[in-house]
């Protein structure tokens, strides 16, 4: 069996052997196994049922994982996407009031997109298109959208009629515990402990126990029945004009966040060659892009790889079979149901918040110098939390950067993808 990793995986050619994989996988799962309890939370409030959205998450996360790791051999972690998952919840079906059902249909449209991308040049030309700036913003922007949501969940932030926004009742038990919980997970992290956010949700989690809060219901039964959500989605049903910017809005945060990952870790793993090129990241594209459509089977909002896999890389993880770990632990962990039935949404809040802050280290990289490429960037950064809408904080960001660059005599370098996306969001702001 040694011999046949060892082979397959190419652990020889790439420094590393089956221990070392066996622990970075370890690793990973420790980093990103708080998605198995949060996604069921987010996505419960959109109708779902929970328990099904609990194994949904396993069975996705699993099976995105193994391909990842046996097709691409890049030790890449993949789940449910933290932010698209919120945007799903709050916006599409909150908001806008699809179903679902229909949400769940844009996702896998949006997820086709990406597939058809990855398999031809059109991934290049988008990426090449869309100015690095407003890139950054995106994410950015998603990750104050997630932290508002777990502001909101621990009461941290409440609402105020005066003021909008005020800060909450410390005095609640469990607005504090949400507090603990964030300074635990920052206080871990720091630390470089494996697991940080994981820990940081259970600790809080046996806190709320111990203080009668929640009743403990056990740790490990039979996985719960996917049936509920179970090839629900409605596809015919996102094939209208007002689901378009939402496809837009799925794909492209998809796209840049999981282009952006998987050369990051990469590049901390090595996988890079002599002219800076990724190698086999053609793999590592459809490999995601595909866990993304077979990921609204089960239930889930885009699949896409996890940043978190960088502790993994650090831990010595070189290969496909890191992945492969990974993914057997998410099967492992269907038999833990009772556990994550029995979360609080405060628990999590902490969680949500801590990577909302992870999620804004890009904005390091923004080029404050050219201005009609900032405010666009500073414009999306600001509008995804404040109107609570990631298409329509992207779609203000895209119309501000290309009346900027109009107005600033700078019409010639607006490039082709950012007119098509400008036309997408202006119909979308006259006719829907």
């Amino acid at each position: 069996m040694k011999n046949f990793l060892n082979n397959f995986f190419k652990l020889d050619l790439n420094n590393t052997n089956v221990k070392s994989e066996i622990v970075a996988g370890f690793t990973t799962f420790l980093t990103m196994a708080y998605i198995i309890f949060v996604n069921p939370q987010i996505m419960e409030e959109s109708g779902m049922d929970k328990s099904a959205i609990f194994v949904g998450t396993c069975l996705a996360a699993a099976i995105a994982c193994l391909v990842m790791g046996i097709f691409a051999n890049w030790p890449i972690g993949l789940a449910p996407g933290m932010g698209l998952n919120a945007f799903f919840t709050y916006e599409v079906v909150g908001d806008m009031g699809y179903s679902w059902e229909i949400a769940l249909g844009a996702v896998f449209i949006a997820g086709i997109l990406f597939f058809i991308m990855s398999v031809t040049s059109l991934r290049s030309w988008m990426i090449a298109s869309i100015p690095m700036n407003l890139r950054i913003a995106m994410g950015a922007g998603v990750g104050l959208f997630i932290g508002i949501i777990g502001l909101k969940s621990g009461d941290i932030i409440i609402t105020n009629d005066d003021t909008l926004l005020a800060l909450g009742d410390f005095t609640k038990i469990e607005t504090l515990l949400a507090a603990i919980g964030f300074l635990i997970i920052s206080a871990l992290s720091i630390r470089k402990i494996p697991g940080a956010i994981i820990i940081g949700i259970l600790i809080i989690t046996l806190i709320s126990i111990f203080a009668d809060l929640i009743q403990f219901k056990g740790v490990i039964s039979t996985p719960p029945d996917i049936a509920p959500t179970f090839m629900k989605l409605d596809i015919l049903g996102a094939l209208n004009l007002g689901m378009l910017t939402v496809i837009m809005s799925f794909l492209f945060v998809n796209l840049f966040d999981t282009t952006g990952t998987l050369i990051g870790v990469a590049t901390r793993a090595n996988l890079l060659d002599e002219n800076g090129e990724a190698e086999s990241l053609d793999k590592a594209l459809k490999a995601d892009s595909g866990a993304s459509i077979f990921g609204t089977f089960f239930g889930c909002s885009p699949v896409t790889s996890y940043v978190e896999s960088s502790a993994g890389v650090e831990a010595g993880g070189r290969t496909g079979l890191t992945a492969v770990v990974v993914g057997l632990l998410f099967i492992l962990a269907m038999f833990l149901s009772p556990l994550a039935s029995i979360i609080p949404d405060y628990a999590t809040a902490g969680a949500l918040v801590y990577v909302a802050i992870l999620m804004l280290g890009g904005m390091e990289k923004l080029n404050w110098s050219h201005v009609t490429e900032l405010l666009p960037a500073l414009v999306i950064l600001i509008m995804i939390p404040l109107t609570f809408s990631i298409a329509d904080g992207i779609a203000l960001g895209f119309l501000s950067y290309v009346v900027l660059k109009i107005t600033n005599g700078e019409i010639k370098s607006i490039t082709s993808a950012a007119w098509f996306l400008t036309i997408i969001f202006i119909s979308k702001f006259i006719f829907l």
